[in-house]
């Protein structure tokens, strides 16, 4: 119908009234309606309206609208991830989206308004990741503009401070109950047509139980199906054609050949297979969404990181795992840590490094009072923080997986995968076309139609789509519970082509928990220890953190413009006295006699050298044993060779051993290996070593307690698990085994599919049937193998 003649708003469909406004032919009830549609026209996104009729919502009558409570400061500082003064990032909650196409419309957000500088879609979520400018748009108008595009956010104030959980997906259990209801009505309508036993159904009867099927499988096709219909438009519009092209239009032939014979009394049609094929559908819809939700693809599980705070309890400092910390938690963040949850600064002021979250290096300066955000770093002295959120590990996940944190590493097989999927659908439109109109010319129309539509929903290509997902999902699962945790399923593609192996010696291949000083300055006075202890406390790196603890507890002294040197040391001014903590070269000193030790200067004098040890991590050299069986072997360590002749015994013969290394001499090594065409994974602890991390085909920091987290690492490796490093290796490379197995059946699959179903032996509703058992086969090959699989790995 044309929207133009009607009193309905062409955006929202409410009565326009006597006075419509018009524009562009159209009708609007208010200037808000009006607005949204030219910004739609003005972006060339007017298709919008093709989706479905009236899909805007629009301000109350009394001109109120129903987010005016999101100008509150206070309910803006709950919902919000991040702000500062130029950018606002916030996670809406939208059970609107469905379809590809909805991801289309909101990533493109920033097209209707200029305010909006970026919007991400979790499909699986059902969130919206969004980025925007409070100088331009607040957050009332936000939520305004995403409920006029027919997207409400669903903000559920009572929940915030709960972690989130997935609610039930109620349209497809409707849905699917919708669809059940009216098959198993249709079915035993049906039931006379096949049960005649060679005895012809008196007309009459066959008449009224065809209309009467006519007007049962109305509401399946309209409603249980319609979001087939409405994704299959919608790649359409936007020139991506995706399975439900195929599905929608079997469904339309069966339809459509079903309704003409029945209106023409040449048939008793295919209403059973319609209402069935919808039901099955819906039920492998139903199958793969509850999967994806068992295997928490978002790793939103507790405990996800093997990170721990400093928390303080009565004056005292303890560790404790991020998950354990609450709403009012005071915790001590040290210089480069992580900042765990939104919190509110206690001490006089702070220098926060937000390119976590914002990809901006610049630091921020903030005061006592002020709001800091999750994702942060600490710049400078430790600093007191009371939580006012609790920590979101999906959040922190979130931050780690952003594409702002290194170069992005190739996925052949995910772009290989896509490519085919899409191609997939045009190649089964051509075959089913062809088929099809063979069938029809040669046995009739009835037969033709039938082949037509079986085709096009045997043919499947979700088998292919969905073998690499969840086979990758589920082994970073059971990696994560052999203590390797990583950034996304990409990383193992790269782990499986690994040849070289580069390890750092501190915190790697150490244990940090037991690195400990053999040897102090003698000459140290109760106020140097003080002063050296105090800016020791700022630092996470394991060598400050034993002279911290090789001392009696300190009463802390004053800290300003601490510096923290990766590979060399720290330094500050400690209640007005310049301090220094690191190598030799960091203090300026040069000779033989400067050789070993971590040395410590005060107001520009050296006062002597500590000597430390830290044992190698148990069954080192076992594993060190096995890996060179397989892989090239490497040493890089920043520390100078003497004194480390016991851990080098441990590697095999041949193994290049470089010590003295630098960050950059670390990162020059990474690259010349593949110069040189190998695939490297580097270890190391994040501290020293963030550019060869993320330099290397894969990087993995190793963690151990209270530590700094580099976004720069692929994967985050528990200490205690260090020796299941060859068995996660082969794991990996199993895992892609399995990946080329699960294509080889969805291969297989289509291929004898089509086959029954072009030479006319497939009825539509036995392909209905097929087609989502073909996708409950692979993930169960997907689940049940990597398990398989993963025990065995397990047992070496």
């Amino acid at each position: 119908m044309n929207q133009s003649i009607t009193n309905n708003c062409f955006h929202c469909g409410d009565d326009c009234g006597p006075r419509p406004i018009v524009h562009a032919e159209k009708n609007f009830c208010c200037h808000s309606c009006k607005t949204v549609f030219q910004l739609l026209q003005d972006s060339q996104m007017t298709t919008y309206y093709e989706l479905e009729q009236h899909p805007g919502t629009r301000k109350a009558e009394d001109g109120t609208s129903r987010f005016d409570y999101l100008s509150q400061p206070a309910i803006i500082a709950q919902l919000i991830d991040y702000q500062d003064e130029e950018q606002v990032r916030i996670t809406f909650s939208l059970p609107q989206i469905h379809c590809s196409s909805c991801i289309w419309l909101l990533e493109h957000l920033y097209r209707l308004h200029k305010g909006i500088s970026q919007a991400n879609v979790n499909f699986l979520r059902k969130e919206l990741y969004l980025t925007f400018d409070p100088q331009q748009i607040d957050l009332q108008e936000v939520a305004e503009l995403l409920t006029a595009i027919g997207y409400e956010p669903d903000i559920r104030l009572k929940d915030l401070n709960n972690s989130k959980t997935h609610r039930p997906k109620r349209r497809l259990y409707y849905q699917l109950g919708v669809a059940g209801f009216f098959f198993g009505n249709i079915m035993l309508l049906s039931f006379p047509e096949y049960l005649t036993f060679g005895h012809e159904l008196e007309p009459i009867y066959a008449r009224f139980f065809s209309y009467l099927n006519l007007l049962l499988i109305l509401p399946v096709l309209l409603y249980s199906a319609s979001s087939y219909f409405r994704s299959g438009w919608l790649s359409l519009v936007q020139k991506h054609p995706n399975i439900d092209v195929p599905i929608s239009l079997g469904m339309l032939a069966l339809f459509g050949r079903s309704a003409f014979e029945i209106l023409t009394h040449s048939g008793a049609g295919y209403l059973d297979s319609l209402a069935g094929l919808v039901f099955f559908l819906l039920i492998g819809k139903w199958f793969q969404q509850k999967t994806y939700d068992a295997i928490s693809f978002d790793r939103d599980y507790a405990a996800y990181f093997p990170l721990a705070c400093t928390q303080i309890v009565d004056e005292r400092h303890t560790s404790v795992a991020l998950h354990d910390l609450k709403v009012g938690d005071q915790i001590l963040v040290r210089n480069q840590e992580l900042i765990p949850a939104d919190a509110v600064l206690m001490s006089p002021n702070a220098q926060i490094d937000y390119s976590f979250v914002t990809g901006e290096s610049e630091p921020v300066q903030r005061k006592a009072g002020d709001a800091i955000y999750a994702g942060g770093r600490q710049l400078g002295p430790s600093i007191e923080l009371t939580l006012t959120k609790s920590v979101s590990q999906s959040y922190l996940t979130r931050l780690w997986d952003h594409a702002t944190f290194g170069v992005e590493k190739p996925d052949q097989l995910s772009r290989w995968v896509d490519r085919v999927a899409s191609a997939f659908t045009v190649i089964i439109l051509a075959i089913a076309t062809l088929s099809g109109g063979y069938w029809w010319l040669t046995a009739g129309a009835g037969m033709g139609v039938n082949v037509f539509s079986a085709v096009l929903i045997i043919a499947c290509p979700c088998a292919l789509a969905l073998t690499l997902p969840f086979t990758m999902g589920n082994t970073m699962r059971i990696m994560g519970e052999k203590g390797l945790f990583l950034r996304n399923t990409s990383v193992i593609g790269r782990m499986a082509k690994v040849d070289q192996l580069v390890f750092d010696k501190t915190g790697t291949l150490t244990a940090t928990k037991a690195l400990s000083v053999t040897e102090a300055p003698s000459s140290l006075s109760a106020s140097d220890i003080q002063l050296l202890v105090s800016l020791a406390v700022q630092s996470t790196h394991p060598i400050s953190r034993a002279i911290v603890a090789h001392y009696p507890p300190q009463v802390p002294l004053p800290v300003e413009d601490v510096a923290e040197m990766p590979g060399s040391g720290i330094e500050g001014r400690v209640n007005g006295q310049w301090v220094k903590i690191g190598s030799a070269g960091f203090l300026g000193m040069e000779g033989d006699v400067a050789e070993n030790g971590t040395w410590c200067a005060i107001a520009g004098q050296p006062i002597g050298f500590f000597r430390m040890h830290a044992p190698a991590r148990a069954g080192l050299g076992d594993l060190l044993k096995r890996l060179s069986s397989r892989f090239r072997l490497a040493l890089l360590s920043g520390d100078r060779q003497a004194g480390n002749e016991q851990l080098t015994a441990l590697f095999p013969q041949n193994t290049p051993l470089h010590f003295g290394q630098s960050p950059y001499d670390k990162l020059h090594y990474i690259e010349n290996l593949q110069a040189n065409g190998h695939s490297a994974l580097m270890l190391g602890d994040g501290l020293n070593d963030a550019g060869a991390l993320q330099q290397s085909d894969v990087g993995l920091a190793v963690a151990e307690d209270v530590h700094s987290f580099s976004p720069a690492c692929d994967g985050i490796l528990d200490a205690d698990h260090l020796g299941r490093l060859g068995e996660m290796l082969a794991f990996a490379r199993k895992s892609m085994a399995l990946v080329k197995v699960g294509f080889a059946i969805a291969f297989l699959y289509n291929v004898v599919g089509l086959a029954f179903a072009v030479q006319g032996l497939l009825s539509p509703l036995v392909a209905a049937i097929l087609m989502p058992l073909s996708s409950v086969t692979i993930v169960l090959w997907a689940m049940g193998s990597t398990r398989v699989v993963g025990r065995f790995s397990e047992k070496g």
